[in-house]
């Protein structure tokens, strides 16, 4: 995506955007939250943790052009879940995710764009923390089928990989030689099955 231009942020595309979703063309779909899921990972130290959200929300509008689609996702930072209740009670707090004072977090497309792997890029601003910075989602539709109570659903995955720092998100243990106990780098993947909104 070097030579993409950067997504222009969500507000300054309001009534464009919602102009879009107004066309008959565009079908509304919402995450099921029983078959979908947001998860993480970031390095601590040698190893790898793994951490996961629920609940975890969002709308995908399709349309008949995929580059016409939009994203929105969000979820509930304070049931962040890394299997360790003590290291999710410092999770929760001011060092990192400061759950009482942003509860939530969340992604809006800007754009939408086409890979030459049949998948797809979404750029848009994932916002943690208050800040909101430019983040591109690699996505793959995985199918579409109707299910046995006459509806449609959808299954997503995407995945993507951000700097916590980015968003504020800073809070660490030194180790000797100048180490940290936990990597910048963080992880992100979303599996997502989604029903058609009649």
């Amino acid at each position: 995506m070097g030579g993409s231009p950067a997504p222009t942020h969500p507000r300054e595309h309001h009534e464009h955007s919602a102009a879009r979703r107004d066309r008959p063309a565009h079908r509304r779909l919402a995450d099921n939250p029983a078959h979908s899921e947001a998860s993480f990972t970031a390095r601590h130290p040698m190893a790898r943790v793994r951490g996961s959200f629920d609940p975890f929300g969002g709308t995908i509008t399709v349309g008949d052009d995929p580059t016409r689609s939009s994203v929105r996702a969000e979820i509930d930072t304070a049931s962040v879940d890394t299997r360790n209740a003590d290291r999710d009670k410092h999770l929760r707090s001011a060092d990192y995710f400061d759950t009482d004072t942003h509860p939530t977090a969340h992604f809006e497309s800007a754009t939408v764009r086409v890979q030459d792997n049949g998948g797809y890029s979404v750029e848009g601003f994932m916002t943690i923390r208050g800040e909101s910075r430019p983040v591109t989602l690699d996505l793959v539709l995985l199918g579409v089928a109707e299910d046995p109570w006459g509806g449609t659903r959808a299954g997503f995955r995407a995945s993507t990989r951000i700097s916590r720092s980015d968003f504020g998100v800073t809070g660490n243990v030194p180790l000797p030689g100048g180490r940290a106990l936990i990597g910048d780098g963080v992880e992100i993947a979303l599996e997502i099955e989604a029903v058609r909104q009649r």
